[in-house]
């Protein structure tokens, strides 16, 4: 059974910092594209960040550039995100995704079950 276990989240200040981590089981996506997402209340799900299969390739929301960075390793199985300076804002439930491709994508098929962080202000 393939899991995408998130974990990291929890209650900050604004301007602080934490790192989000997905665990993945059940496969490995070495070569795979995987991303995080965030729904906050009252609103739709949104893109976060994605990364490609080997690391090489990035892409953020400009609401997160310069303060989230996103990470995998691959020899671990696990998906990082590293969120700085954050706002309140930023407050929402985290998902982790995988594809099924290993390029950038729109379309993932692997979602995890959250973790919530809250900023406040």
């Amino acid at each position: 059974q393939v899991q995408l276990v998130e974990s990291g989240g929890g209650l900050v200040q604004a301007g602080g910092s934490l790192r989000l981590s997905c665990a993945a089981s059940g496969r490995t996506f070495s070569r795979n594209a995987m991303a995080w997402f965030r729904q906050a209340p009252g609103k739709e799900r949104e893109f976060v960040a994605f990364i490609s299969w080997d690391s090489f390739g990035t892409y953020y929301a400009d609401s997160v550039k310069g303060r989230f960075t996103i990470s995998r390793d691959n020899g671990k199985n696990m998906l990082y995100l590293q969120m700085n300076s954050l706002k309140a804002e930023d407050t929402a439930v985290y998902y982790c995704a995988a594809s099924n491709l290993p390029g950038f994508t729109t379309q993932y098929n692997y979602w995890g079950q959250g973790t919530q962080v809250t900023v406040s202000s």
